[in-house]
């Protein structure tokens, strides 16, 4: 169980040790079920919203557990309704978390540490290098915070003159851990939350609309395929081969695509769910003609399919985003060799919205 401050953070607790952590004190099962259900189906951010419960009880397991434990430091909106929190723990540090509209669809975009390990040479994540694990609590906090900006339980407080407002209401139907770090890098935590966001006692949000987003970690995807979850995985591989992935990403310098590539195939065959190649198109840098052409090789020996991002410019960094010509020709190319290729929709471009910015720009003041 997860332990933040003094208490225990009971986002970070099944149902089933939570029931045995109330039978250990004299109390029948039925009363994890009673806080479950506000904590999930309600929303309630603390006990003392838990007002069939008497108040001697809520006291008490207000002394031995919290709810939750960020404090929304900052949000943005941005006008095609993408909403980007920036989450305050009590130990000072921060991470960020997403709303994403689409239609009727909602997304949350997490993250699983606070900073980023990998340092990707375009990603402002890593500039300030990783600073801590998040804990699988408050992985699964951040879905509960996102979850109240597209399910209000409350009437929206009122905002500055001219900030837009949020999206229409709608149920939370996907999750993406593609925020801050690298989720195969904190593997108990993330496992531990995706069980959380998947139960049915929880979040209760699909596995299969769940995806996990990697840097490429051969032994964690391996060991991630026999988990027995049928979530989704992306590989984040922004070069077609070693050298200049290299430069792109300095962890690929320790796995070669080839390794990578073998990795996917054992995922795929043990869970039958195909695989997603993200790869972030760099304008001059990894999205010329041979770039594509050397992408379709290795897509033929996997199952899998390309999801292509135009890349959201990070102040200071050398890189820009791709022509939309260039774009065209890319796709093109993976099209007419049979690759299936989709094209990232670009989101909140006029707010901090790609990763680790909006955390970057609050440390740099």
């Amino acid at each position: 169980m997860d332990a933040p401050c003094d208490r225990q953070h009971l986002l970070g607790t099944s149902l089933d040790e939570f029931a045995a952590s109330c039978e250990d004190c004299g109390m029948p099962p039925y009363r994890a079920q009673q806080v479950f259900e506000w904590v999930y189906a309600k929303g309630a951010h603390d006990f003392a919203a838990m007002t069939n419960l008497s108040k001697p009880l809520r006291e008490q397991w207000a002394r031995q557990w919290i709810v939750r434990t960020a404090t929304v430091d900052r949000r943005q909106i941005s006008t095609d309704g993408t909403v980007k929190l920036l989450l305050r723990w009590p130990d000072g540090a921060a991470s960020e978390c997403v709303l994403i509209p689409d239609g009727r669809r909602r997304t949350a975009c997490i993250s699983s540490q606070v900073g980023c390990p990998v340092g990707c040479a375009f990603c402002a994540s890593g500039l300030n290098g990783l600073q801590r694990q998040l804990s699988a609590g408050e992985i699964v906090e951040q879905v509960m915070h996102v979850r109240d900006l597209c399910e209000p339980r409350t009437p929206e407080a009122s905002a500055p003159p001219g900030t837009p407002p949020l999206p229409e209401p709608a149920r939370l139907s996907n999750i993406v851990v593609m925020g801050l770090g690298e989720p195969l890098a904190n593997y108990a935590a993330l496992l531990r939350a995706l069980r959380i966001i998947n139960a049915p006692w929880g979040p209760d949000i699909g596995a299969r609309s769940i995806t996990v987003s990697t840097v490429g970690l051969p032994t964690q995807i391996r060991r991630l395929a026999k988990e027995g979850l049928q979530i989704n995985l992306a590989v984040s591989l922004h070069a077609p081969e070693d050298k200049l992935r290299g430069r792109l990403i300095p962890w690929a310098k320790r796995v070669p695509i080839e390794e990578l590539v073998a990795a996917g195939r054992e995922y795929y065959e043990t869970t039958h769910r195909e695989l997603t190649i993200e790869y972030i198109l760099l304008d001059g840098v990894n999205d010329q003609p041979e770039h594509a052409t050397q992408l379709v090789k290795i897509c033929r020996q996997m199952r899998c399919n390309v999801n292509l991002i135009k890349y959201n410019p990070v102040p200071g960094l050398p890189f820009d985003r791709p022509k939309t010509f260039a774009v065209q020709k890319f796709v093109e190319r993976l099209r007419e060799r049979g690759v299936n290729v989709h094209i990232r929709k670009s989101r909140g471009l006029d707010i901090d919205a790609a990763c680790g910015q909006l955390r970057r720009s609050t440390l740099a003041r």
